[in-house]
């Protein structure tokens, strides 16, 4: 479908909220990787100083049922990107693709590598935005697509990336390699940048220490000369999805990890685990709050860049999280409390695994210090920024409708929330994810939620039981055949990532 053309049938149509600007704000988003709900100051962590999310959110919005599209990395980013959730999107999964060989120990790569594909007949939110005058920027995770593949930044929608393509790489913090598409420098396709002082030494073992280039810092420095290059006579549209503070922890020895050195009370040793694929730590603890404040950093810099160009009062940040916290590497979210709350981690469809610290900042219209209970998902972006910058009937301009293929848009636009107009909030009759990975579904519908792990299923209501302890599904048998009724409802079916069903109740 050539979505160009059909945009020349309305571009210059906005909508009522974009009425209200003079012109079309800036969006920009900062997913990270694996950070939990209680993983920051202000939804609750003690140990690790966040004190610039902790400002953005005192200055903004700080959502507390959000949630991300599926608990794991590559179907959660999927859904976010095509606004579809994961009964409907192409990947519900990690599966990885590679060509070529890796010795661990030694310098050989991956000829291709990355991630399974997304939907090429299906619009992402970056193909929308530029279609619709923003310039577009990717600084950091890809995962929706290997190289050499159809879906790789240059074919959709991106104007300048910089970052991992192969998801094996994206595990390492000094990878032997990094990804970059840019208009502005001409490149022609997505090209692999080889940190070549990072390949004289192995990915693994006491050598892999020596390596000086530190991905996170390079792909921020990247995202961060993109975002200095913006001005006000172009509207941007950026995704910075950095990967701090996932799997491996390591990082450079510097103040950051200093002031969280033998501070805690107990220390974590991980001897790293037999496919190698994360280095061992004699400080896990350290290492884990370091990379957050790290991280938190970062988001200082930006909203100080912003502020510096005179564009905060245009430009709606959004950070948020691709899933709940990871127990890989040597990470210790037990220990960090992230798991009082909310039961799950990373993988779970229980709430911890699922629910993940959403922050919006807009100096001069988001109202300051706000907290909201609205319930949204990945999937409510796309329509969230279609409506901020103007763009009408968004499912109808972009709906794919080759004959026979089934095209799906699963969001609600939660722009009247962020803009003061809180009375004219859609709110969603329900929320549902899939993760083939762990053959789980879940749904939730007001305060119930349905959990099938392998065809099982149970029912929780979060209203007295956050934590998702008591199971009564067999209390409510009628409550579990509503939910079940709308997980075939809204199940489509995948053979690339199978899933088991629940039994349906005659």
């Amino acid at each position: 479908m050539d979505y160009k053309n059909i945009l020349l049938l309305g571009t210059t149509m906005l909508a009522g909220t974009l009425n209200a600007q003079e012109k079309k704000p800036n969006i920009l988003v900062v997913l990270c990787d694996d950070l939990g709900y209680g993983d920051v100051g202000c939804y609750g962590q003690k140990y690790i100083a966040t004190p610039n999310l902790d400002r953005m959110a005192q200055n903004g919005i700080r959502f507390t049922q959000a949630y991300c599209g599926c608990p794991v990395s590559a179907p959660s980013r999927c859904s976010l990107m095509t606004g579809q959730h994961c009964g409907h999107t192409e990947v519900r999964g990690n599966k990885e693709y590679w060509s070529g060989s890796v010795k661990y120990g030694n310098n050989n790569d991956y000829a291709v590598a990355g991630q399974h594909p997304y939907d090429t007949a299906h619009v992402n939110i970056p193909q929308i935005m530029k279609d619709n005058g923003y310039t577009t920027g990717m600084f950091g995770k890809w995962a929706a697509g290997y190289e050499g593949s159809a879906y790789t930044p240059d074919k959709r929608g991106i104007d300048e990336y910089y970052g991992y393509i192969c998801q094996f790489q994206a595990h390492l913090y000094y990878p032997n390699f990094l990804n970059r598409y840019s208009k502005r420098r001409g490149d022609k396709e997505t090209i692999r940048v080889t940190l070549g002082e990072n390949t004289k030494h192995p990915m693994h073992g006491d050598e892999y220490k020596k390596r000086p280039q530190y991905a996170s810092d390079i792909i921020h420095r990247e995202a961060m000369e993109w975002l200095s290059l913006q001005n006000e006579e172009q509207p941007f549209f950026g995704l910075f999805t950095y990967t701090l503070p996932h799997a491996e922890l390591a990082q450079p020895d510097d103040s950051l990890l200093a002031r969280y050195r033998k501070i805690f009370k107990e220390e974590k040793e991980y001897g790293g685990d037999k496919w190698s694929r994360y280095n061992p730590t004699k400080e896990a603890h350290a290492q884990f709050a370091a990379m957050v404040t790290r991280l938190d950093c970062y988001m200082g810099e930006i909203l100080s860049l912003l502020e510096e160009k005179g564009l905060s009062e245009n430009t709606l940040v959004l950070f948020t999280s691709d899933n709940g916290p990871h127990a890989e590497g040597g990470a210790d979210p037990a220990f960090f409390n992230t798991k009082d709350e909310l039961r799950g981690i990373k993988r779970s469809m229980h709430e911890g695994g699922i629910r993940v610290p959403f922050i919006a900042y807009w100096k001069g219209i988001i109202g300051e210090g706000r907290v909201s209970d609205h319930q949204c998902a990945f999937y409510d972006l796309m329509p969230t920024f279609c409506e901020l910058a103007g763009i009408d009937n968004y499912e109808e301009r972009y709906r794919n409708t080759t004959p026979g293929y089934r095209d799906h848009f699963d969001g609600i636009s939660f722009a009247p929330l962020l803009t003061g107009k809180e009375h004219m909030q859609k709110e969603h009759d329900f929320l549902y994810w899939e993760f083939a990975g762990q053959n789980s579904i879940a749904v939730r519908k007001g305060d119930w939620k349905l959990i099938v792990n392998k065809g099982k299923s149970s029912l929780y209501n979060l209203l007295f039981d956050t934590h998702e302890d008591i199971n009564i599904a067999n209390l409510y048998p009628e409550k579990v055949a509503e939910l079940t009724d709308i997980i075939y409802k809204e199940h489509v079916d995948n053979p690339t990532f199978p899933i088991t069903l629940p039994a349906r109740k005659q």
